[in-house]
């Protein structure tokens, strides 16, 4: 008997297809949440993070010299 005549009989081809189900579930979930007009003040604020200053994670200078 073969690995290939072992694994058809399993019966795990139920199994790829929940996670598929489960991947087109979450990644609907995913668009959504991105495209929702409420959630575009969060992601421009986000867009932007690399720019500021503020957020460079480097400490700031002490100016009481």
């Amino acid at each position: 008997m073969h690995l290939a005549d072992i694994m058809s009989h399993a019966g795990l081809a139920g199994f790829a297809e929940v996670a598929l189900v489960l991947f087109l579930i979450a990644f609907a979930v995913i668009l959504f949440d991105t495209f929702r007009p409420s959630s575009r003040k969060a992601l421009d604020a986000a867009s932007r993070l690399p720019f500021d200053d503020d957020s460079t994670g480097q400490p700031k200078e002490d100016s009481r010299s």
